[in-house]
C-alpha cells in the first residue's frame, strides 16, 4: 500500500480520524459527568457541563453503607498498583518467564479481591464485579490453553482436514447466541450446573473458542519450522518443544488473542443472563439501573457503566501494542 504523502490529504485523513474519536468518546465522556451529578442535576432541561461534582452515586452503587475507612481501601488500591509496578519492573530486569508474572498478576488481584470485603461493607454490585473477573480469568485460560494447541496443530497441518474444522469453526461463530443459548440453558438444568460458575465459563469457551482458533493458527503459522528442527536436533520431543520454543516465539500473538477473548467475555451480556440468576456479571447487572423507573437510576446507571468500562480501559492501554499486533495480524491473516 502507497502511503499518503500529500499534505492536504495527510490533513484531510487526520481530521477524520479526530472527528471519529470525538463521536466515540463523546458517549462515555457524557456518562462520566451523568455519574458525579445529583439526580436534579442529570435531570435539568438544559444539560449541565459546569458543576460541582459529588461521589455519591459511585458510593452508593459499590457500598452499603458510606464507609468511614476510605483509607484502607485507597491503600489496597495504591498497594496492587504500587506491586504491578515493581513486578513489571523485576521481570524486564531479570528476564521473568511470562507465565510467572501471569500467575503474580492473577494472584495479587484474587488477594486484593479478598481483602477489600473484609474492610468495607460492599454492595452486590461489588459482587457482579467479582463475578466478571472469575468468569472471565477463567474463560482466557481455558480458551488460550485450547486454542493454542489447538492452532498450533492446524498451523502446522496444511491438508484439506485443517482447512474443514477452520471452515467450521467459522461458521458455528458467525451463529446468532440465541441458537445455542436455550440449549445450553436445558443442559445446565439436566446436570446441576445451572446459575454456576462453569457453566457460563464453558459456554463462553465453546462460543469463543472458534475465534481463539482463527486468531492462533495465523500466528502459530508465522514461525518458521526451522525452530522445531533445531529443537529436535538438540534433543527436545515435541511437546517440550511446543512449549519451550514455539509458546515464547509465539507470545505476542498469545497475549493479543487473549486480550480479544477476554473482551468477549467480559462484555457477554445474553449468554450469561440465559444461564444465571445470582452469578450475573456486570454487563448484566447494568441492567436493573437502566430499566429501573425511578429517578436515580439514571445516574446510578451512569456510574455503573463508568466502573465496568474503566478496567478494561486501562487494561487495553496496558497492553496496546500487542493489541495493535493482533488487529494487523488478523488482517494480513484474513
Amino acid at each position: 500500500m502507497t502511503p499518503v504523502k500529500h499534505p492536504l490529504a495527510k490533513t484531510g485523513i487526520y481530521a477524520v480520524l479526530i472527528l471519529f474519536s470525538i463521536y466515540s468518546v463523546i458517549p462515555f465522556f457524557w456518562a462520566i459527568l451523568q455519574s458525579l451529578k445529583t439526580v436534579r442535576q442529570a435531570f435539568a432541561r438544559t444539560p449541565l457541563f459546569f458543576f460541582t461534582p459529588t461521589a455519591q452515586n459511585y458510593t452508593n452503587l459499590w457500598f452499603t453503607s458510606t464507609p468511614e475507612n476510605f483509607w484502607a481501601l485507597g491503600m489496597i488500591i495504591v498497594g496492587t498498583a504500587v506491586t504491578f509496578i515493581l513486578l513489571l519492573m523485576v521481570s524486564k530486569k531479570y528476564a521473568v518467564p511470562k507465565s510467572l508474572l501471569i500467575a503474580g498478576i492473577i494472584i495479587i488481584l484474587a488477594a486484593a479481591l479478598i481483602l477489600i470485603p473484609r474492610m468495607m461493607n460492599m454492595a452486590e454490585f461489588y459482587n457482579y464485579f467479582v463475578n466478571s473477573v472469575i468468569i472471565t480469568v477463567g474463560v482466557v485460560v481455558i480458551s488460550m490453553t485450547i486454542g493454542s494447541v489447538s492452532g498450533y496443530a492446524i498451523a502446522r497441518y496444511t491438508g484439506i482436514d485443517s482447512i474443514i474444522i477452520l471452515i467450521a469453526a467459522l461458521g458455528f461463530r458467525a451463529l446468532p447466541r440465541m441458537a445455542f443459548a436455550l440449549p445450553y440453558y436445558s443442559l445446565g438444568l439436566a446436570t446441576g450446573l445451572y446459575d454456576t460458575y462453569w457453566i457460563v465459563i464453558l459456554v463462553l469457551v465453546a462460543a469463543n473458542q472458534p475465534f481463539t482458533i482463527w486468531m492462533m493458527s495465523a500466528f502459530f503459522a508465522d514461525i518458521p519450522k526451522e525452530l522445531e528442527e533445531a529443537a529436535s536436533i538438540d534433543g527436545l520431543a515435541p511437546f517440550p518443544a511446543f512449549i519451550r520454543v514455539i509458546i515464547p516465539s509465539a507470545w505476542p500473538g498469545i497475549l493479543s488473542t487473549g486480550l480479544f477473548s477476554m473482551l468477549l467475555a467480559y462484555h457477554e451480556f445474553l449468554l450469561v443472563r440465559v444461564l444465571t440468576q445470582s452469578k450475573w456479571t456486570l454487563p448484566v447487572a447494568i441492567v436493573q439501573f437502566t430499566g429501573g423507573e425511578a429517578p436515580g437510576h439514571v445516574t446510578l446507571a451512569a456510574a455503573a457503566a463508568v466502573s465496568t468500562t474503566i478496567p478494561i480501559v486501562l487494561i487495553i492501554i496496558f497492553f496496546q501494542k500487542h493489541l495493535v499486533k493482533g488487529l494487523t495480524g488478523g488482517s494480513v491473516k484474513g
